[in-house]
């Protein structure tokens, strides 16, 4: 039976690491794989895989769904990595890889640009329109497949993976940073907070170093935020951009912990590459962080001060609480003269 492999709108971030190892995995067996043109495919990649290219446009993806349908027949299982179903009906059996959380639930997508906004609401239309009893939903967590019941009320299988990359233990790396935080730029990764947290520290005379993965095209206006923050307040922040799988093993090596604020995460990719690297995790306490990981220490990624109550707990930082007044002595600051 021949895999049909149906990415035509992955290209980067987590999707991207998922994706080139499950084709690399795939590439012994027959298969054809429909991709983005913007991915880039590493030079060692399988050559009996048949490789067809769409653009990232809305022509594209209409053409990339064509050929899906053209291609597939009973015989065919396509694995749809993309989120969504196959617009058109096809023969073949098929398998939806979910991991956008805000294409399920009542998630807010204000905080997203208005182009966003109208492209994942198109996407939630697609998804509960195309999805049938037919197609098998597949997540990788167990909280992302709880909500995906409710949501459809189908059964979804839970099939978590990582890429097969062994971290290098005998490494001798220096310490570098006290704080990395892998992710890319979009509003739910919380990099402002996190920046806000960052703040609150350098008031307290605080100032642990922190490493991020910013994009320095995609991401220009909120580094150009960071930056300047950092400038004002003497924050020890470095963004060394997007990195390779190599170097970002050397990052892990370089960083005494991780810390992970983002809002919403279908799977949360770094947390599992941070702790099989042996690095503690500092991250929001939230359903996707307890699927895959044992924080250290957690904390309310919607709050700059409960995130840096976390981190001060994590470095052994004794913070100051309010102690309560007598009545009587409230009533003398009452009287008391300005």
């Amino acid at each position: 039976m021949t895999l049909i492999i149906h990415a035509p709108n992955v290209h980067q971030g987590g999707g991207r690491t998922l994706l080139l190892s499950v084709l690399e995995a795939a590439g012994n067996s027959p298969c054809i794989a429909i991709l983005d043109e913007r991915i880039e495919l590493p030079q060692h990649f399988p050559p009996s895989m048949v490789v067809m290219r769409v653009p990232p446009t809305l022509a594209g993806r209409l053409i990339g769904e064509w050929q899906l349908q053209r291609l597939a027949g009973p015989e065919h299982t396509v694995l749809c990595f993309g989120n969504l179903p196959p617009l058109f009906c096809i023969a073949g059996r098929v398998r939806v890889f979910l991991q956008n959380r805000y294409l399920v639930g009542r998630c807010d997508l204000s905080i997203f640009p208005l182009r966003t906004r109208l492209r994942l609401i198109v996407e939630r239309a697609w998804l509960r329109f195309r999805l049938t009893h037919r197609i098998q939903l597949l997540v990788q967590a167990p909280s992302m497949a709880r909500e995906m019941e409710i949501e459809f009320g189908i059964q979804v299988r839970t099939v978590p993976f990582l890429p097969s990359h062994t971290f290098d233990d005998t490494l001798e790396i220096p310490r570098r940073f006290d704080f990395i935080y892998v992710a890319s730029g979009e509003p739910h990764k919380n990099h402002r907070r996190l920046v806000e947290a960052w703040q609150l520290l350098a008031s307290e005379g605080i100032y642990p170093t922190l490493c991020l993965t910013l994009d320095r095209g995609k991401d220009r206006r909120l580094l150009e935020w960071i930056e300047s923050q950092s400038l004002e307040k003497c924050l020890r922040i470095e963004n060394v951009g997007t990195v390779s799988r190599a170097e970002l093993e050397r990052l892990y090596r370089m960083s005494a912990a991780l810390i992970y604020p983002s809002i919403s995460e279908s799977f949360g990719l770094p947390l599992l590459e941070a702790a099989k690297a042996g690095l503690p995790i500092i991250a929001s306490e939230l359903d996707y962080v307890r699927d895959v990981s044992v924080p250290e220490q957690t904390f309310d990624p919607n709050s700059a001060a409960s995130i840096a109550r976390a981190i001060r707990r994590y470095m052994d930082v004794a913070e100051s609480v309010v102690q309560p007044l007598t009545p009587a002595a409230f009533l003398d600051a009452v009287n008391a003269q300005d």
